[in-house]
């Protein structure tokens, strides 16, 4: 079985983000479950943009969309573990921006899960997919 293999860009962190492991957050194997992660990267990212003044909703005036998302699981979370995401933003390409999450946990320092998601800028009217804003470069120019 092939693996996913993410390389977190370290360079490009803008935020780090504390959460804690919620009881409701456990699947059946009693750890930190799939759609769980993806909504405490949610979280991050969402806290991660605001601090750039941005918001997934308006990106310099157009909303993005997830288009792809690639998870590796490293090691396993459990309630009530204190946990720290970070995200990183790097350049982006024409039509999308790349984020990364590393989530780790608080008291070893260990990777639970690294984490890519491109989002597509797309013009509201038609959903087709537009430049990335220059809004958004300059946003991320401030934090590197």
């Amino acid at each position: 079985m092939e693996r996913v293999k993410l390389d977190f860009p370290e360079q490009s962190i803008v935020h780090r983000h504390p959460l804690t492991v919620r009881i409701t957050d456990m699947n059946y194997g009693q750890h930190l479950g799939h759609d769980a992660v993806i909504s405490l990267m949610h979280e991050a990212r969402a806290a991660a943009l605001a601090e750039l003044g941005l918001h997934e909703g308006d990106l310099g005036g157009y909303p993005s969309v997830a288009a792809d998302l690639a998870i590796q699981y490293q090691a396993e979370a459990h309630w009530p573990d204190a946990l720290v995401i970070d995200t990183a933003i790097p350049v982006p390409g024409r039509k999308a921006i790349t984020v990364y999450h590393r989530i780790r946990r608080e008291r070893d320092e260990r990777i639970v899960a690294t984490a890519r998601i491109n989002l597509m800028v797309v013009d509201p009217q038609g959903a087709r997919p537009v430049a990335v804003p220059d809004a958004v470069h300059a946003a991320l120019e401030r934090v590197r």
